[in-house]
């Protein structure tokens, strides 16, 4: 049976997710970014993640092993910044508070929590990238998560 892109797309948008900000930067530190919502906790002992990258995304470079990267966990009043990540050609930086964390890669100020990750392991995934990190910090401030559900940004009701 082939399964149609589309209607792939169509049925796996009924699959409740958080919105996240994958940062890392590049050869010359530069920070890069991009808007997923492939992530996942995957051990406790020892602490790892993993997140999906888009072979296509204009930062896929930067997810090297040994490099770092930061999921940062966007609150329901940052759908701009989600935007702003999923936009290709942009400087997705500017004008964006942020600060470097523990491994260089931008915390976005303002985020209801973040995980700090060293890469360790690749993996191929299809278009995508399988993108293993073992987490050196995280942190969690807030409580009003941005959702993406059946193609749209959600917000759990009060």
């Amino acid at each position: 049976m082939t399964i149609e892109p589309q209607e792939l797309r169509r049925v796996m948008g009924h699959f409740a997710t958080g919105v996240t900000v994958i940062t890392t930067k590049d050869k010359d530190g530069t920070p890069q970014g991009l808007t997923a919502n492939a992530f996942m906790s995957l051990s406790l002992n020892p602490p790892l993640v993993l997140i999906s990258v888009d072979k296509g995304a204009a930062s896929y470079a930067c997810f090297e092993t040994g490099n770092g990267y930061t999921v940062n966990f966007l609150g329901e009043e940052q759908e701009e910044i989600s935007k702003r990540f999923a936009t290709k050609g942009i400087d997705k930086f500017s004008g964006l508070q942020w600060h470097p964390g523990t491994n260089g890669a931008a915390i976005i100020d303002g985020v209801i929590g973040y995980v700090e990750c060293k890469i360790t392991q690749r993996h191929d995934g299809g278009d995508h990238t399988i993108v293993v990190g073992e987490i050196l910090n995280v942190s969690a401030t807030g409580d009003r998560p941005l959702l993406f559900f059946k193609g749209k940004y959600q917000r759990l009701p009060d």
